[in-house]
């Protein structure tokens, strides 16, 4: 459908930001995050998901792609549907969502209004499910094996990389990325963030 919107924002609401794009005005649902971004009467381009149902047609709209990318993911958690899923990341950046789920930090997600600890639990499970399938590429590519004198750092380079793969990042992805990186000095979430940067 749309990939992106982009074009003068002319309405800032809750939850609601509406870009003038060709003298159309789409309303697009959009995160606390995304809307702190934004700013009445000046350009911007969201990325968008078109969810569409028998009885909706929503645009939902993200300042950047990582935070596109962790809604999708999201939604596709059996239970979770496009405002939860909003909910959640209005609450949580990508880099602290991602963290949630590898640490089974059901409180940072329960946080978000609406989130019970049930569907906490679940969308934990279900995307560490997601994460287990990836291990053996994750330890190929030598995230898992500590290194000589620095296991802490090797630690380190495991969360966030397992992080990035639950944000959907491959393991190529996530080699190129961390070259670079300050891995040593940085706190995991700090890491996650930088590669999200770079992205």
């Amino acid at each position: 459908m749309f990939y992106y919107l982009e074009g003068t924002i002319s309405v800032l609401g809750q939850n609601l930001a509406v870009v003038d794009a060709g003298g159309v005005g789409y309303a697009c649902m959009a995160t606390s995050s995304t809307l702190s971004r934004l700013e009445a009467g000046k350009k911007a381009r969201l990325y968008t998901y078109c969810y569409i149902k028998e009885d909706a047609f929503d645009i939902y709209g993200f300042f950047d792609t990582n935070e596109k990318r962790c809604f999708e993911l999201l939604i596709g958690v059996s239970g979770v549907g496009p405002k939860a899923a909003l909910s959640i990341l209005s609450s949580c950046s990508p880099e602290a969502f991602a963290l949630a789920v590898i640490s089974d930090d059901e409180t940072a997600l329960t946080i978000a209004p609406g989130i019970g600890k049930k569907l906490a639990q679940r969308i934990i499970l279900e995307l560490k499910d997601k994460l287990s399938k990836e291990t053996s590429a994750l330890s190929a590519a030598g995230y898992s094996a500590p290194q000589a004198g620095g296991g802490q750092m090797a630690g380190k380079q495991r969360d966030a990389a397992a992080a990035l793969t639950v944000l959907g990042f491959t393991q190529g992805e996530i080699s190129a990325a961390m070259r670079g990186v300050d891995t040593q000095d940085l706190a995991v979430e700090d890491i996650i963030r930088e590669v999200l940067r770079r992205g």
